[in-house]
């Protein structure tokens, strides 16, 4: 379980929770954030993704599906560049494979220089709207508040690190059309980051690929309406 930016393993507290007791679930800290070593400068997708592979060496782990969210699931889209016999299924959540854009660099880029420059505080009050649907602000605010929470309590210098890696991360769309094992797709209807276009985008390219589209939620789908993401990772499973 990967979790985005700038969150920490916590995000997936509703699916260890309701799932943990079928699967062994693995649900790390990545570099640079919660309760990891935070290392500054620049951190790249492929890094996170041998971390991981590190720690499932670590763990005598072979093979294992990966859950990614949002950054996680383009690191998840590494790991798999780099190890596709390691990885037994793909669980792509709110995410998309393009490289960025020059502006989209630009963007990291300066984000990046203000978290270090500013904290955290301006940056999470700011995008708590985007991040999770206005409704989930309104009706949720025990998961409001979760989220605002690790967004407070992320380091900046790893957070910025990894906005920069993000920069220069590689496209992998044409990789999509190799991946071989049974794949999810899935999305909150209301995502503003990375709209539902985005998550048709991967469909489309994934050989087999289901595609989830859970309704009243944003970017977090798994904390805002957990019962529909759980049971679309239930099926995904089910087939591995």
């Amino acid at each position: 379980m990967v979790h985005g930016h700038p969150f920490d393993r916590t995000m997936w507290a509703p699916q260890l929770h309701a799932l943990g007791a079928r699967h062994r679930m693995i649900a790390p800290d990545l570099r640079g954030y919660g309760r990891s070593t935070v290392v500054p400068g620049i951190t790249p997708l492929d890094t996170f993704a041998r971390d991981l592979a590190a720690l499932l060496d670590h763990l005598g782990i072979e093979r294992a599906a990966l859950c990614g969210l949002s950054m996680g699931g383009q690191i998840v889209l590494e790991f798999h560049r780099l190890f596709p016999e390691r990885v037994a299924g793909l669980v792509l959540a709110d995410t998309f494979a393009q490289a960025e854009t020059p502006q989209g660099r630009k963007e990291r880029n300066d984000r990046a220089d203000a978290l270090l420059r500013d904290g955290m505080s301006g940056y999470a009050h700011a995008v708590l709207d985007s991040m999770v649907a206005p409704a989930t602000v309104r009706d949720l605010p025990d998961v409001a508040a979760h989220v605002l929470r690790m967004m407070l309590g992320a380091p900046p210098q790893g957070a910025a690190a990894a906005l920069r890696g993000r920069a220069e991360r590689p496209d992998y769309t044409a990789m999509l059309a190799g991946v071989a094992v049974p794949t999810l797709v899935v999305v909150g209807r209301d995502d503003v980051f990375t709209p539902v276009s985005d998550a048709r985008f991967l469909h489309d390219r994934i050989p087999g690929a289901r595609l989830a589209v859970i309704e009243g939620a944003g970017h977090l789908p798994n904390l805002e309406r957990p019962a529909e993401f759980n049971r679309a990772l239930s099926m995904l499973l089910a087939k591995i």
